[in-house]
């Protein structure tokens, strides 16, 4: 074999797939979301299941959740796919103090986010709406506890994943990390906070609005 044939196979993992445009990070992420809207899928269809086999046990929406508040957290989590898009289009650009300033938007963004998350949490506890139990008088209530703190508990674990990731890769940033032709890191990035924006619009209208 020559030596250029065996440098050209050293490099070809690093290069984008033929035709797809792929590297291997942005296919990894891609492969883990993957996963991820299966596991996604299998706790909203056994809420769906659940919630249609016990109607009884589920209040009506705003009975017992504050709608909302959860409305407006849910505006900020939207806001903040929208920081991240300009985190990255000021990547490509080069627009270095616009990626650092945006990326930090959306961890502030997503911090807030689980801040309001933690004090809904903390007023439906203090009104008795536990996972065991429930603040309003029905038969088997307490499966409409467990459900919902299983769904949007399993989401926030995934938002306060991504605000790791992403302080994460603010920091890499303000170290100049990141350039147009070195911006795998946020683009990967972007696509699990995207992903994770998606489910929650879909958690709340199926938990708080239906």
């Amino acid at each position: 074999m020559s030596q250029a044939a065996a440098g050209a196979i050293t490099l070809y993992p690093r290069r984008p797939m033929p035709g797809m445009g792929v590297y291997n990070l942005k296919l990894g992420m891609w492969v883990f979301l993957l996963s991820e809207v299966m596991f996604f899928s299998s706790l909203i269809g056994a809420y769906i299941i659940l919630r249609f086999a016990n109607l009884d046990a589920y209040a009506q929406p705003g009975a017992v959740l504050n709608v909302p508040l959860t409305a407006f957290n849910t505006f900020v989590l939207i806001c903040s796919s929208v920081t991240m898009v300009k985190g990255f289009a000021a990547l490509q650009t080069g627009d270095q103090r616009g990626t650092r300033l945006w990326l930090l938007a959306t961890v502030f963004l997503g911090a807030f986010f689980l801040s309001v998350q933690g004090i809904e949490y903390y007023q439906l506890a203090s009104e008795g709406f536990v996972p065991s139990a429930s603040s309003y008088e029905a038969e088997g209530a307490a499966i409409y506890g467990m459900t919902f703190y299983t769904l949007t508990g399993f989401h926030g674990a995934h938002v306060t994943i991504g605000v790791l990731a992403l302080i994460f890769t603010s920091v890499k940033a303000f170290r100049g990390g990141y350039t147009p032709t070195k911006l795998g890191g946020v683009e990967i990035m972007g696509l699990y906070w995207h992903f994770v924006d998606l489910v929650w619009i879909i958690l709340f209208t199926i938990v708080y609005l239906i």
